[in-house]
C-alpha cells in the first residue's frame, strides 16, 4: 500500500513538472501553473544621496490599481546648473516577461545613462507575461508616457525640458519604444512631442525569415525556432508572428512622430536584420530627419547590460549620450511662419517653447527641409550641418541622417534590406 502510494506521488510529481512553455534563458511555465523566472535581478532600493553615480533616485507609483510605478534618476551636477536637463523614458528588457525598473540590472543602467548624458531618466515599472498577457506592457508604458509628459512631479516640472524627450529601451524594450511611439501619433496621441526615439537590439520578428536568422555559424543567444513560439506565449494566443505591434509595417515605421532616432545592433544577434530594416525604414519615413544606426561587433544581445565595462559596452553609451546631446531643431516661432503652416493645413508637429517662460506651442513641417542625403565619412560625433554617416572604429559603425552639406564629404551610397 505504502508502495502503491509513492508510486501515485511520483508519478504526480512528474506530471507536475512537466513544461508549459519554455522561455529560456528568461522563464518557464509548467502544467501544474507554477511560473520559474530564471532572469531574476537583485532589489536596488531608491536614494536621495547621488553617490559614486552623481545621480539621485525616487520612485512614484503612477497607478496604484495596475501598479504601474516609475523610478526617476536625476543627474545632480547637471540639475545644479539651472539648465533643464534631456528628458529620457526608458523601457527596461527581459522580453517582457522578466526585470523591472528597481532590479540592479536596469537601475544600474538607466543611473549610468542618466550620469553619461546628463539626463533625467524615468524608467517605467509595466507588468509582466504571463501574469498580465500583452497589450498589459503597452498600456502601462503609454499610461507612463502621459503622465511624464504632465510634468506633474516636482523633479519634471522642475529640471526637465519637455522640447527634448527620447523614447529608449533595449529588447523588448525597444519593442515598446516603436509601439509608444505609433499610439502618439494616433487620434489619442495627446500631442506629446517626442524628439527622438532610442532602440537598442529592438526585438522585432515575422513569419519570413531574414538572412542573419537562418545563420546560426555564430551561436547567438536566441534560436529562431524559439523565438518563432515567444510571441504567442506573451499575446496569451491571441496573435501570431505577423502581428504588427512585432513585425512593424513599413508605412507605420514611416509615420512616428519623431525628429532623431538611434538604432543599435550586435552583430551575432539574431535579430540584427530586423533592427538594420526598421533603420532603413525610419531613414526613408515622414518625419525623422536623422537616424543613426550603431553596430557592435563580435557582440549579441543584450550585451551592454551583462557587462557594462566591455569597450563596446562603453562605445555604445557614449553614442547614445552623443545622440541625445547632438543639437536639436530650433523650433519655428515667427507669427508670419504659424500663419503660413495653418495656411498649408495640419500635418506638422509641435513643441512648446520655454521662451521668456511660455508654454506656447510652435508647429513646423519636417519635409519643409531640404530632402536628406546618405554620406560616408568618419565616424566621429555628429555635426549638425550634416547628417548621415557611415565609418568604422574598431568595433562597431556609425550610421546617421541629416542635411546634407556638399562638399568633398563622401560619395552618395543607399543602404536596403529585404
Amino acid at each position: 500500500m505504502a508502495m502503491h502510494s509513492n508510486k501515485i506521488a511520483l508519478a504526480t510529481k512528474s506530471v507536475d513538472a512537466e513544461i508549459a512553455f519554455d522561455g529560456y534563458p528568461y522563464l518557464r511555465t509548467y502544467k501544474d501553473g507554477r511560473i520559474e523566472r530564471l532572469a531574476v535581478s537583485t532589489f536596488v532600493p531608491a536614494t536621495d544621496e547621488p553617490g559614486a553615480t552623481g545621480v539621485a533616485t525616487r520612485d512614484v507609483v503612477i497607478d496604484p490599481g495596475t501598479g504601474v510605478s516609475v523610478r526617476l534618476f536625476l543627474n545632480v551636477a547637471a540639475a545644479a546648473t539651472g539648465s533643464r536637463l534631456p528628458l529620457i523614458v526608458y523601457f527596461h528588457g527581459g522580453s517582457f516577461c522578466t526585470g523591472s525598473a528597481f532590479s540592479k540590472l536596469f537601475h544600474r543602467y538607466a543611473a549610468s545613462l542618466s550620469a553619461r548624458a546628463g539626463a533625467l531618466v524615468v524608467s517605467v515599472d509595466y507588468r509582466l507575461v504571463p501574469e498580465h498577457p500583452i497589450p498589459a506592457a503597452y498600456d502601462d508604458a503609454w499610461e507612463a508616457l502621459q503622465w511624464v509628459a504632465s510634468l506633474s512631479d516636482p523633479w519634471l516640472a522642475n529640471h526637465a525640458d519637455p522640447m527634448r524627450m527620447f523614447l529608449a529601451g533595449e529588447s523588448a524594450g525597444a519593442n515598446i519604444v516603436h509601439n509608444v511611439a505609433s499610439r502618439a501619433m494616433a487620434p489619442d496621441g495627446d500631442d506629446i512631442d517626442i524628439d527622438g526615439l532610442i532602440l537598442l537590439q529592438p526585438f522585432f520578428w515575422g513569419t519570413e525569415r531574414l538572412p542573419a536568422e537562418m545563420d546560426w555559424s555564430n551561436g547567438p543567444i536566441f534560436a529562431p525556432e524559439r523565438l518563432d513560439t515567444l510571441w504567442p506565449f506573451l499575446t496569451a494566443g491571441a496573435a501570431d508572428n505577423d502581428d504588427p505591434r512585432l513585425n512593424p509595417r513599413a508605412d507605420e515605421v514611416a509615420r512616428l512622430p519623431c525628429r532623431r532616432a538611434l538604432v543599435s545592433v550586435a552583430t551575432k544577434d539574431v535579430m540584427r536584420d530586423r533592427g538594420r530594416r526598421y533603420a532603413a525604414l525610419l531613414r526613408n519615413g515622414e518625419w525623422c530627419r536623422e537616424v543613426t544606426l550603431v553596430e557592435s561587433e563580435g557582440e549579441d544581445h543584450g550585451f551592454h547590460l551583462i557587462r557594462p565595462r566591455r569597450a563596446t559596452a562603453v562605445e555604445l553609451m557614449d553614442r547614445v549620450a552623443q545622440f541625445i546631446n547632438t543639437s536639436a531643431p530650433s523650433p519655428i516661432s515667427s507669427a508670419e511662419t504659424e500663419q503660413k503652416l495653418a495656411r498649408e493645413g495640419t500635418n506638422k508637429t509641435c513643441r512648446a517653447t520655454w521662451a521668456n517662460g511660455s508654454g506656447k506651442k510652435v508647429c513646423w513641417r519636417p519635409r519643409s527641409l531640404t530632402r536628406n542625403a546618405l554620406v560616408v565619412g568618419p565616424a566621429k560625433p555628429p555635426s549638425p550641418r550634416f547628417g548621415l554617416m557611415l565609418g568604422r572604429s574598431s568595433s562597431s559603425k556609425l550610421v546617421q541622417k541629416g542635411s546634407f552639406a556638399p562638399g568633398g564629404l563622401g560619395r552618395t551610397v543607399a543602404l536596403s534590406f529585404p
